[in-house]
C-alpha cells in the first residue's frame, strides 16, 4: 500500500518501556517483551499482535497507541486502523482514539467513512472549545487528493452546526476552507456570506474571505470591510493591510496600517510595514520615525524576554541604511547594515553594501562584492543576480546588465522573471524589436503573466505606434490586476496619444492617487501641461522630483518640455 502518514494531534510519545499498572502481571510484562523483540527483529505482525491484545487487557491507550504505530511503521494501514477502532471501542470517551480512527482512515483514502468520527470529534470537546474544534476539521484532509470528496463529507458532519448560533459561523468557515481547497471559490465565497450572517463579529468568515480577495472574488472585500465596521481584531485589520500590498494598493494599504498604529502603538509589527510603505514613497523623515518605534518596540520585548524575530529586524535594518544611503550619509548607512547579523540576510546587506559603493562610484568593486558572496541556496544565487542587474541599472550600464541577462535566460529560459527584464533592457537599449520578441514569448508561454501585455501596450503608447493594439493589450493587463496604478498609468497613457485628454487626466490623478510615484507624475504632469493647467502641472512634478529626482522618464519630460518646476 502507499505510505501513510498519520500525525495524532494530542497523543505524545510512547514510552518503549512496559507501562506501570496493575494489570500488568508477569505474564503479561513476559507478553510486552516478546512483543517488543518480535518487532525489533521485522516481525511486525507478530509484535503488533502481542502488543495489542496487551493493550486490550490492560485497557491502557499508551499499549493502544504502540499497536498503531508499529503497524504504521510496518505501512500496514488496515492493522493501524483495527487498533485505533479497538482503542476506540475500549475508550469511547477517547479524543486521542477517535482522532487516531479518523486520520488513519484520511490516510487511507476512505473519504466515505470519516463523516462519524468528525461528528465525534466536535462532540467530545467542551462547549467552549467547540467553535474552535470545528474550526481546525478542515487540516485533517490536508493531504487528501480527493478535496472535492473530502468537502462533502465535512459538509454532512457538519450540518448540524450550520445554523446554530454559537457554532454557525465556524461551521460554515470550515466548510469554506474546504471548498477554497477543492478549488469551488464562488462555494467558498458563498460560505463566508453565511458564516458572517450567522455571527458578524467572528474572525473564520473574514480571515476565509482575506484568503479569498482577488480580481475574480470581488464580493470578498465586501466582507472584510463589514467585519472593520464593528471591533476588529489588529492582527485581522493587519492581515487586510497584506492582501492590499498584494494587489498593490499602497495608498489604501498605508491607511488601514495607521489605523492600527494609532489605535495600538505598541503593535510593533505594524510599525515595520508602515516605515517601509513610507520608505517606498520617498517620505524618507517619517519611514525613519516608524522604523526606529519599531526597532524600540522590538528592545522592549527583548527587555521583556520575548524573543526577536531576527528576519523582521534585519528588514528594519535594511530599510535604514537605504535611508541614509539616500541621504548620502554612507557611514550611517553602514552602520545599521552592521547591525544585521542573521546568515540568512548576509546576501540582502552585502548587496545594499555594493549599492552604497556603487553610489560612490565604485562600480567594480561593488561587483565584486556581489560576485563573492556565499551561495547557501538557489535563492541566494538568484538576490546574487538580480542585486547585480539592479546596480548595473541603477547606473545606466545597460548593455552590461543585458549581457548579464542574456546569460542567465541561456541556462534558464523558464525564468521569465529574466526574460522580462532583458526585454525592458532591450528598449532601453533601443532595441524595440527584440523587447517584442521577448515580451510576445513570454504572452505565448505564459499568459497569466499581466507584466508583460502592460510593458508591451506601454511601449507602443510612448513611440505613439499601433495604439490599438497598445490599448487592447493593456486592458488585458488590468483583467489579471485591475487595482495596479502602473497599468491604470499605461493607460491614461493610451488615452493621451490617442487625444483624449479628459479620459486621459481622470485615469491618471486616479493612478497618481493610488500610489503617488514619479513616473506617473510626469504623465500626469504632461497631460495637465497639454490642457493648459500649467500651476497644476508644475506642482505635479515638483512632487514628482521629491518623489525621485532621478526618474528617468520625468527627467527626460521636463528637459523635452523645457520646463523647470
Amino acid at each position: 500500500m502507499a505510505a501513510l502518514a498519520v500525525h495524532a494531534q494530542q497523543p505524545g510519545p510512547v514510552p518503549t518501556n512496559p507501562p506501570a499498572s496493575s494489570a500488568l502481571d508477569g505474564e503479561l510484562f513476559y507478553q510486552l517483551l516478546v512483543g517488543e523483540f518480535s518487532t525489533q527483529r521485522g516481525e511486525a505482525g507478530v509484535g503488533y499482535s502481542l502488543i495489542l491484545d496487551a493493550a486490550r487487557k490492560t485497557n491502557d491507550a499508551r499499549l493502544y497507541q504502540r499497536a498503531i504505530d508499529i503497524s504504521l511503521q510496518a505501512r500496514a494501514g488496515d492493522s493501524a486502523l483495527q487498533a485505533a477502532r479497538a482503542w476506540k471501542q475500549a475508550q469511547p470517551n477517547s479524543r486521542d482514539a477517535n482522532r487516531y480512527v479518523l486520520q488513519i482512515l484520511i490516510g487511507l483514502n476512505r473519504l466515505n467513512e470519516t463523516v462519524e468520527p468528525l461528528k465525534r470529534e466536535i462532540a467530545l470537546a467542551e462547549a467552549k472549545e467547540r467553535a474552535l474544534t470545528i474550526l481546525t476539521l478542515p487540516r485533517y484532509f490536508a493531504r487528501s487528493s480527493d478535496k472535492k470528496l473530502a468537502t462533502e463529507m465535512l459538509e454532512q458532519a457538519l450540518a448540524e452546526y450550520l445554523g446554530n448560533g454559537s457554532t454557525g459561523a465556524a461551521a460554515w468557515s470550515a466548510v469554506g476552507r474546504m471548498r477554497m481547497e477543492s478549488g469551488d471559490n464562488a462555494g467558498a465565497l458563498e460560505a463566508a456570506r453565511r458564516g458572517q450572517s450567522q455571527d458578524a463579529r467572528a474572525e473564520g468568515p473574514v480571515l476565509l474571505a482575506l484568503a479569498l480577495m482577488s480580481p475574480q472574488q470581488p464580493g470578498a472585500e465586501a466582507i472584510v470591510r463589514k467585519y472593520l465596521e464593528g471591533r476588529p481584531l489588529v492582527e485581522v485589520r493587519l492581515a487586510y493591510a497584506r492582501a492590499l500590498l498584494d494587489a498593490q494598493r499602497y495608498a489604501e494599504a498605508g491607511s488601514q496600517v495607521q489605523i492600527v498604529t494609532t489605535e495600538k502603538p505598541d503593535y510593533a509589527e505594524a510599525w515595520l510595514i508602515r516605515g517601509t510603505l513610507e520608505l517606498q514613497d520617498n517620505r524618507l523623515d517619517p519611514a525613519e520615525r516608524s522604523l526606529k518605534q519599531f526597532l524600540e518596540l522590538m528592545q522592549t520585548r527583548r527587555g521583556n524576554g520575548v524573543d526577536e524575530p531576527s528576519r523582521a529586524l534585519a528588514q528594519a535594518y535594511l530599510s535604514l541604511a537605504q535611508i541614509a544611503e539616500q541621504r548620502k550619509d554612507y557611514k550611517q548607512a553602514e552602520a545599521w547594515l552592521a547591525r544585521i547579523s542573521s546568515p540568512e540576510d548576509l546576501v540582502r546587506s552585502q548587496s545594499r553594501r555594493a549599492g552604497i559603493l556603487a553610489r560612490q562610484g565604485k562600480i567594480d568593486e561593488a561587483r565584486e562584492l556581489i560576485r563573492n558572496l556565499p551561495e547557501r541556496s538557489p535563492a541566494d544565487a538568484r538576490v546574487k543576480l538580480s542585486s547585480e542587474i539592479q546596480l548595473l541599472r541603477d547606473n545606466r550600464l545597460y548593455a552590461q546588465a543585458y549581457e548579464l541577462l542574456a546569460e542567465a535566460t541561456q541556462r534558464d529560459p523558464k525564468d521569465y522573471d529574466l526574460v522580462y527584464d532583458q526585454a525592458t533592457l532591450a528598449e532601453k537599449l533601443g532595441r524595440p524589436e527584440e523587447m517584442e520578441r521577448l515580451l510576445r514569448r513570454i504572452i505565448a508561454e505564459k499568459p497569466q503573466y499581466h507584466h508583460a501585455y502592460n510593458a508591451l501596450g506601454y511601449s507602443f503608447a510612448d513611440r505613439s505606434v499601433r495604439l490599438g493594439e497598445a490599448r487592447q493589450l493593456i486592458l488585458k493587463a488590468l483583467e489579471f490586476a485591475p487595482d495596479d496604478p502602473f497599468i491604470s498609468d499605461s493607460l491614461g497613457w493610451v488615452e493621451f496619444r490617442e487625444g483624449n485628454k479628459a479620459e486621459a487626466l481622470r485615469v491618471l490623478q486616479k493612478a497618481y492617487r493610488a500610489r503617488p510615484d514619479a513616473e506617473i507624475a510626469a504623465h500626469l504632469g504632461e497631460v495637465l501641461w497639454s490642457m493648459g493647467q500649467r500651476e497644476q502641472a508644475l506642482s505635479v512634478w515638483r512632487e514628482g522630483l521629491q518623489l525621485n529626482a532621478e526618474n528617468e522618464t520625468l527627467v527626460e519630460t521636463l528637459k523635452r518640455l523645457r520646463v523647470k518646476p
